[in-house]
């Protein structure tokens, strides 16, 4: 058993500077040394997924990250882990309880089955991993192996966790509350009439050289790139959903640059917990923009249900302290010719349609990563 300090510190010496997850039980130490720790920074996700894509979004902002949770929601990790961390090539380190371990300490009856597939399941994909640290003089090593694994291969690296690695450390600081407050949007007269194509082309006009954008997998991020393709644009592709949780990781490890992460209906909908997440970080160098044609157009125009709820009330209500609504392209343009002052959520009301010959892009997804974070650290 160690201390929960003895591999935080060890973990600050490697470059680490974010955390993320889900609480578990066996890793209580190290969320609550981290929530007290004013040189280390955790992010409580909505869900396993969330965390890895916030970790992802910050490794390539420039800031190593750790998403940490228990074996029982490696299920929910599992889209972002084979779609966006594999292919995009960005290591991450992984802390996953060991729960329900075959042979270990009885526990609850949902922990069985994944108590026993855990280790499979990483190595299924391609996750390679050891068992946590248990001595203070180990830690130091097998850090050193993660590292050097992740810098090889571009991977993940996970450390699987059992009942006792970690002593116990009692939280001594207090959540600090954010009260909501902001008024939901009001919804502008008539239908709308742009397209995807022209609210994009609106926002390419009106980031700056120094901005970053995330597009969500689908026909955004391959309409971005027919627009322009450009060195500051990440076309999120799988992974859906995460778009505004890569975000999220982005725009707090680059605090001095604007985030526009262009979302979807269907994928806002799929994670609707990352709003929560997002209002209560309220990084004030994020812009949130939804393109809403109330339907999965990219997989056939199936309807999602957007056209019944008030998103920006949603947003409101989850701590967004500006919420916006457009159905044209000019104002959109005239939205964002106007100061911002913190997190913004835009509600872009569009017409379906797609551009005939719409190109996918001709580079790697891989690639996409790596110029975006050379492209941050040329660019300061």
């Amino acid at each position: 058993m160690i201390q929960a300090e003895c591999f935080v510190e060890a973990v600050k010496k490697f470059g680490f500077g974010l955390w993320t997850g889900v609480p578990c039980s066996y890793l209580k130490p190290f969320i609550n040394y981290v929530i007290d720790d004013p040189g280390q920074r955790y992010v409580a996700a909505a869900n396993e997924g969330d965390a890895v894509a916030i970790a992802a979004g910050a490794q390539v902002g420039g800031v190593p990250a750790i998403a940490m949770f228990q074996n029982s929601g490696l299920g929910n990790a599992v889209n972002p882990l084979t779609s966006l961390t594999y292919t995009f090539r960005i290591p991450i380190l992984l802390i996953v309880t060991l729960r329900g371990e075959p042979g270990g300490a009885p526990d609850e009856p949902q922990h069985k089955l994944m108590g026993e597939i855990t280790e499979r399941l990483l190595e299924l994909m391609q996750i390679r991993w050891e068992y946590f640290p248990t001595e203070a003089d180990e830690v130091q090593h097998a850090l050193a192996r993660a590292v050097s694994h992740m810098e090889s291969t571009r991977t993940p690296f996970a450390f699987v966790m059992r009942k006792g690695s970690v002593a116990s450390h009692k939280l001594q600081s207090r959540p600090q509350q954010r009260p909501v407050d902001g008024q939901a949007a009001a919804k502008p007269p008539g239908a709308a009439e742009a397209t995807r194509n022209d609210y994009l082309q609106v926002i390419q006009s009106a980031v700056s050289s120094r901005d970053l954008i995330v597009a969500t997998t689908g026909y955004t991020g391959r309409e971005l790139y027919a627009c322009s393709d450009r060195e500051n644009q990440f076309y999120m592709i799988g992974s859906m959903g995460c778009a505004s949780s890569f975000g999220l990781g982005l725009a707090l490890s680059q605090p001095h640059r604007r985030v526009y992460v262009l979302d979807g209906d269907g994928a806002l909908l799929m994670r609707m917990g990352a709003l929560a997440t997002i209002g209560y970080q309220r990084p004030e160098n994020l812009l949130h923009i939804l393109l809403d044609n109330h339907c999965h157009e990219s997989t056939g125009g199936q309807a999602t249900v957007t056209h019944s709820l008030d998103l920006c009330a949603v947003a409101t209500a989850c701590g967004y302290p500006s919420t916006h609504r457009v159905g044209q392209a000019e104002a959109l343009h005239a939205l964002l010719r106007e100061p911002f002052d913190g997190l913004s959520f835009i509600h872009a009301e569009m017409r379906t349609g797609v551009p005939e010959d719409l190109p996918r892009p001709s580079v790697t997804p891989e690639q996409v990563a790596r110029r975006l974070t050379a492209f941050i650290s040329g660019n300061r």
